[in-house]
Parts: structure tokens; sequence; C-alpha cells
């Protein structure tokens, strides 16, 4: 029997979103007893869902968004440097970063888990569109969303959705613009996109189908901004917001010569093209097992749930240990004081034969769509989206992390109690 292999003395992770700390965590948990550094440019590592939620709203504050208190990084002895990582050497045994300030951190294995960067307009006055990733994004945005002001937003996604039901609350005249008629169609199954785009309009939110060609400045109704779209239509702005989705931070790995493809490709482990280095979260893209890189219909996992898994299977992989088995991949969403999550897939498209069944909220045909199951042409359950219904949200998810081939029938019915569905 071979010997396991040896220990990290010590751990550099580069980047503090959920990614990074999960990792840390996970170390940790694992007994990993080596010396462990986050590079946290922006400090003590915080959550990023919250920014375009409570955050923005100013229902919650820096400290309430933190992943842990100061005094947590002090018992579990992991320093957090809040410097940037410019240059990685990825050539030999014992890599090292260069930090922003000159100085250089070597290690026995690094991680990156340096996140995404938000996408911006491609179009002739693209500049002028604040985004929505950091903490300063959100307190830059928070100070120009007061009552009246014109606020235009490109991308009715998820990111889209939370900026703008934020904005209405707060007293702001909302456009939200977007390519296609249902955003989040694939992700939430047509009957809860619909609803959920619906409720747009029941807060007063205007939304315009079409494809933003130019930001030009206003002189329309004095509004500094006018977003032209390609048809021709106008919608005139004092403030406007890209909600346009993420793009990979892989400049730092294409430098050191890891590889790249619209991520730093890594296998599950988090293992990348070099031994020494490991990545995690939304800046990777993962290899399956005969090396072909997940293409085609398959996407990147961009949301929290997919960042921390990343996060915990690359500190088993760095501890030379098998990651966790993970279940159905889940995200949510809220907006207008409804939360709406989705487990497996939705997306119709992947499953020739597939069918919805649909549960509303009084059991009827006509009703308000409370939740929508994906089964498959054989009855297995690929995805379900709901509501504010969490009880059958975690049905589902056991359902097809169980393989259990469920009743159509109880899964429509709203009398049926969710925690009996998994029976």
């Amino acid at each position: 029997m071979s010997a396991p292999p040896a220990l990290p003395h010590s751990i550099v992770i580069l980047g503090g979103g959920v990614a990074g700390f999960s990792a840390a965590q996970e170390l940790r948990a694992r007994g990993y007893g080596g010396v462990l550094t986050i590079l946290s440019p922006e400090g003590l590592p915080y959550d990023r869902p919250p920014l375009s939620k409570g955050y923005l709203l100013g229902t919650e504050d820096s400290a309430k968004i933190l992943f842990a208190p100061a005094r947590w990084y002090g018992e579990h002895d992991v320093a957090v440097v809040a410097s940037r990582a410019t240059a990685l050497d990825a050539s030999g045994q014992n890599p090292s970063v260069t930090l922003d300030d000159g100085r250089v951190l070597a290690a026995d294995r690094i991680l990156l888990a340096t996140g995404g960067l938000p996408r911006r307009l491609a179009i002739p006055g693209g500049q002028h569109a604040l985004t929505l990733r950091s903490r300063a994004d959100a307190d830059a945005l928070r100070r120009v969303l007061v009552p009246g002001a014109r606020i235009v937003i490109v991308g009715a996604g998820l990111i889209g959705a939370e900026v703008a039901s934020a904005a209405a609350s707060l007293g702001g005249n909302v456009t939200l613009i977007d390519p296609i008629d249902l955003p989040l169609g694939p992700a939430m199954g047509e009957h809860l996109a619909r609803r959920l785009h619906a409720m747009h309009a029941e807060h007063g939110v205007r939304t315009v189908t079409g494809l933003p060609a130019a930001i030009e400045d206003g002189t329309h109704d004095a509004a500094p901004h006018l977003v032209r779209l390609a048809d021709g239509r106008s919608v005139p702005a004092d403030i406007v917001v890209a909600g346009i989705g993420i793009t990979p931070d892989t400049d730092v790995a294409e430098a050191a010569g890891l590889d790249v493809d619209d991520g730093i490709l890594v296998g599950s482990d988090g293992s990348t093209s070099r031994p020494a280095i490991f990545a995690a979260g939304d800046a990777t893209r993962t290899r399956r097992p005969d090396d072909v890189v997940r293409g085609g219909a398959a996407r990147r996992a961009k949301h929290w749930e997919a960042a921390v898994r990343s996060g915990q299977a690359a500190a088993a992989g760095l501890l030379g240990q098998a990651p966790a088995e993970f279940g159905a991949p889940w995200f949510w969403s809220d907006r207008y004081g409804v939360h709406a999550e989705a487990v497996g897939t939705m997306d119709a498209r992947q499953e020739p034969g597939a069918r919805v069944v649909l549960r509303t909220e009084d059991g009827t045909v006509t009703g308000v769509p409370a939740a929508a199951f994906l089964l498959a042409e054989d009855g297995r359950l690929l995805g379900c989206a709901a509501v504010d219904q969490p009880l059958v949200v975690r049905a589902a998810r056991r359902i097809i992390d169980r393989g259990i081939i469920p009743d159509p029938e109880r899964l429509a019915d709203p009398t049926v109690d969710p925690r009996k569905l998994a029976r």
C-alpha cells in the first residue's frame, strides 16, 4: 500500500468570496493544521447575495454580511491579507504569488478563488452603466437610488430583477430591459418564470423587451442619459445599471500558463494543469472524467451553492483526499417579498420527452403557480422550481438525490404534505 501524499505545510487562497472562504473552512474542518492565508482585497470575506437584497435596501449592514466575525479567523488560525495578487509563479513545486504592494508569498499549494467580474455593456456609452458585484458597488448604487430617480436596468435575470425590486421599494421609477420575453425561463420553467416576471408590473416596474444599442447623453426630460434600443426606441435614465452576468477572473491564471477556456479548467477536486495549483468557484470550469471540457448545453456553475461546493471539493483536493458527494444543484432569489428557488434543472430542452407537472396554490388548472416539476420520460424527477414553497423544494431535492420515482398526482396536489412527497 502506498503512503498517503504529504500534507502541504502552507496554503494560500486567492480570493475572499464564498469559494475561498468555504475552502478555508473545509480545510480546518478536515483537520488541516498548516499555515493558511486568504488574500482578500476587501478585508474580511463577506457574502455577496445580500448585496442585491438586504444590503442594498439598508436592512443589513457590512457586519451582517460577513461570513464570520474577525475572532473566527484568530480561533482557526487563518490569516487574512487585504491585498490583491498581481502575479502567480506556478513554474515549480513551490509556487508563489506577488501582491500589489510588491510582497511575495510562497506556499506549498495555492488555491485560485478569484471569482468573476461583472460583464460590461459592450455598446457606445456602456461605461456609464453601474454594475453590482462588490460591497463598494452596492454602496455606490445605494447612494443614487433615491425616490423619483429614473433607473434603467439592463438584464432581467437574477441580479437585474433583484435590483429592480430594491429600487422600486426605495421609490425609484424603474425600467427593466431584456432582449428576451421571458427571462429565467430555462432556470425556473415557463410557469414560474411568467409569475415572477409579471411581478415587476405589479410593483410599478416597467418591462421592455429589446436590445440596448447605446447609452447617449440625454436631452429628453433633462435626463443625463438616454438608453437607445436597437429598434430605435429610447428610455431616459438618471441611472443605468447593467445586470448581465459575470465573466471568470482568469487573468492571473492565464499569465501563469494554466489551462483556461471560459474559466480555469479544473477536475472535480479543483486540480488544474499545474500540480501545486488548485482553483474553485466562479473562475473555474470543470472537466469531465474523460478530460472533455463541459460545453454545449452545459454551463459554468455560477450560483452561490455551486461556489460553496467547489471550494469544499478543492479543499479536499489540496489535502489529497476525496471530495464529498454533492446532490442536485440549487439556487434562490428574493424579490418583491417572495422567495423563489429551484433545484435540479427546469430546462426541458435538455431532456427530450420531458413534461411539466404544475402545483397551483388552490389546486385548480387556472390557479396561481406555486411549484413546477420537470419529469423525464421515464418518470424521474429532473427539477423543481417554486415560489415560497421551501418544503416542496427540499422534498424535490431528496427525490432527485435518491432516485425516487414520484407520483405526479401527489406532486400536483397542494393538499399533500411536502414532507411526504419523498417517501
